[in-house]
């Protein structure tokens, strides 16, 4: 009994904002988990071709380069919940534009006004910081991905069923109708249920302030990157080449399943299925690790577990190999993530969270993205044009030879190795 209290107190964090922002992000994640996986097919279903598939996923980042530094700064003057609503309710609105696109033009205009919900996350970012305590960050990051990809397991395999079923274009309209009510929900939950954070008193903000914010997060970033530690530093390049990983290579694994593996709708559901189930059960014990032996060291381990599997997906020739590969970027994942979630919350004081995490983001990115995106919502503005330019990059790299992506993605993958052996370390004392 006493070890079994004292393991239960150990997820005593599982209550108030970080319990509420579980259940909307499961909800969220169970609608993105059936929607993204086959977000490409939609698009060349509507008459797109890769070159559109790069270009439709380089114009959502876009929005980011006008909204992070407002977000940034709103974050910290104003405090975070409002802002984490609004920007819910927008994109509850937005996804209806998919659900009546005629074309792959109206998609790419959906995925810019789409882009304009990065509003949400650095004040989403810092509210996680501010509700876990530093001994807990880990296993509290974990947790929550956990919950929330277990409840989205199934999502992509009952998604595939339904694509193979009424095909591509009808099946993807029902799922993005099915995504604008959750996001409804969702910003409903967070606005009437989530407790503000912010330290300081809230301040008023017009549009005759935008000059300011935008001259603060821009004229001073050479100034703000210098003060930052060299470990931060270099930690936002590991990311950067994350999400421009992602970018190059993300929208086309199921096209390249697809077109060079054979692989169908529901049975890339599957391998998706299982993957989501294995990340599931590896998540608190990989935040339970990371929050006992540090962040570094398994931030290195992932990279280098991601180089030896990730770019084989262009020699695999059959499901097994293909389940294979992403049940390794799976468990890479697990560690990845909550280990660079956690190191970010400890590197960065709490009164100025909102404003760097809007400059690089919050430290979480997918290694070997598989759903089209860029592999996670925490992209800064600093990260943006490298990810504009790269997701531009990859249609024309897999239209020029299919394997080029995973190649890319090989490459950017040993630059990060390099990068955190060289300069990457846990900080002596966390901030709280």
């Amino acid at each position: 009994m006493p070890k079994a209290r004292s393991f239960l107190e150990g997820f005593q964090f599982l209550r108030g904002n970080i319990r509420i922002l579980t259940i909307t992000q499961s909800l969220g994640m169970f609608c993105r988990s059936m929607v993204f996986p086959y977000a490409s097919l939609y698009i060349l279903a509507l008459g797109g071709d890769p070159a559109r598939i790069g270009f439709v996923n380089s114009v959502g980042p876009l929005a980011g380069l006008i909204i992070f530094p407002i977000a940034g700064c709103l974050t910290d003057r104003t405090g975070r919940v409002k802002i984490i609503a609004f920007a819910g309710y927008f994109s509850a609105a937005v996804t209806l534009l998919y659900v009546l696109a005629p074309s792959w033009e109206i998609i790419a205009v959906a995925g810019l006004l789409q882009g304009f919900m990065a509003f949400q996350f650095p004040p989403l970012s810092a509210l996680m910081a501010d509700s876990l305590s530093p001994e807990s960050r880990g296993r509290g990051i974990a947790t929550m991905n956990t919950i929330s990809s277990a409840l989205a397991i199934v999502a992509p395999y009952v998604a595939g069923a339904l694509l193979d079923a009424y095909g591509v274009e009808l099946g993807m309209r029902v799922l993005y109708g099915v995504m604008a009510v959750a996001n409804l929900i969702s910003a409903t939950v967070n606005h009437r249920f989530l407790k503000e954070t912010s330290s300081g008193r809230a301040e008023t903000f017009s549009l005759s302030d935008l000059p300011g914010v935008f001259k603060s997060a821009y004229g001073d970033l050479p100034t703000t990157l210098r003060q930052l530690p060299r470990a931060l530093r270099a930690l936002t390049v590991v990311l950067a080449l994350g999400f421009m990983a992602n970018a190059v290579a993300s929208p086309y694994w199921v096209v390249f399943g697809a077109d060079h593996i054979g692989l169908s709708s529901s049975e890339w559901g599957l391998i998706l299925l299982i993957e989501t189930t294995l990340r599931s059960l590896a998540y608190i014990p990989a935040g339970m690790i990371v929050d006992r032996h540090g962040r570094t060291k398994w931030i290195l381990a992932s990279l280098c577990l991601s180089l030896v599997s990730v770019p084989l997906f262009v020699l695999a020739t059959s499901f097994t190999q293909v389940l294979l590969i992403r049940a390794a970027v799976a468990v890479v994942t697990a560690f990845f993530i909550p280990a660079c979630s956690a190191l970010m919350a400890d590197i960065v004081p709490r009164d100025i969270r909102g404003r760097v995490m809007s400059a690089i983001g919050r430290g979480t990115v997918m290694i070997g993205a598989a759903s089209g995106g860029t592999g996670g919502p925490g992209m800064g503005f600093l990260i943006t044009i490298p990810v504009m330019v790269a997701s531009s990059l990859g249609g024309y790299l897999y239209t020029f030879d299919p394997t080029y992506p995973w190649i890319f993605v090989a490459v950017t993958t040993a630059i990060s190795i390099l990068v955190t052996a060289l300069f990457v370390r846990d900080p002596r004392e966390a901030e709280i």
